[in-house]
């Protein structure tokens, strides 16, 4: 729990990201890291505090961490570059992550609120699933029970606002299902997740993010919570 409350991320904050984009070097960023850490690292953990506290209301096992080694909530702003074209040192945006399941965020359901200069937003499942997570993900949509909470959960939250149902990959239903299917759509998914419409740099400057947040937490839980269930029931 962080022991400052939140007061939104400062303009400076903000502008510190804008800038390296444009300057995404070591030399630039080591001469303006107080910056980063004054604007962008003390708000994220009182955020990380604030918000993880709160969202217990949604379940009691949703976990945070405060730390700012990389192992908590707070990403790391350095990247990894060993297998990638592109060798710039840093991030240009903001990581914040909210999990359930296990006792580190990588592998399980959970929350994930990013923002970078121009704005941010929440996104709420899981960004990729692993071969025995995925057929057991193919195993609960095809189960009537489970597939059908599946459905009430994807409702509801298409109902509450202009949020995107997101990770269908595959052009057709996986072998081994009906091509008929009644939820062949989700069938066709290798991932689930929901993104929520972009909140506006105005919001991320101010206190009143962590209820903007927390409301689309409340609002796009039921996804969440199902693959909680599916991944506990599969003994992930």
């Amino acid at each position: 729990m962080s022991d400052q409350s939140f007061t939104g991320f400062p303009n400076e904050g903000l502008q510190f990201l804008a800038d390296l984009g444009e300057h995404n070097d070591r030399d630039w960023f080591n001469a303006r890291k107080q910056t980063y850490t004054d604007n962008i690292v003390i708000p994220a953990v009182a955020f990380a505090g604030s918000l993880g506290e709160r969202m217990q209301y949604i379940s009691p096992h949703i976990q945070y961490d405060t730390r700012t080694n990389g192992q908590g909530s707070l990403m790391r702003i350095y990247r990894d570059v060993r297998f990638s074209e592109d060798k710039s040192p840093y991030k240009t945006w903001v990581g914040i992550r909210f999990w359930e399941g296990g006792p580190k965020a990588g592998g399980n359901p959970g929350f994930f609120f990013g923002f970078d200069a121009t704005g941010g937003g929440l996104h709420v499942g899981m960004h990729g699933f692993d071969k025995s997570l995925l057929a057991s993900y193919r195993a609960a949509v095809d189960n009537e029970e489970l597939g059908g909470e599946l459905e009430e959960a994807v409702a509801s939250v298409r109902a509450a606002g202009l949020y995107e149902i997101k990770g269908q990959h595959y052009k057709k239903v996986p072998r081994g299902y009906d091509p008929g299917h009644p939820r062949a759509e989700l069938l066709r998914f290798n991932t689930l997740y929901v993104s929520s419409p972009m909140i506006e740099p105005a919001v991320l400057a101010s206190p009143e993010l962590v209820e903007v947040v927390m409301d689309h937490c409340e609002k796009t839980a039921a996804v969440e919570q199902w693959l909680v269930k599916v991944k506990r029931g599969a003994g992930a």
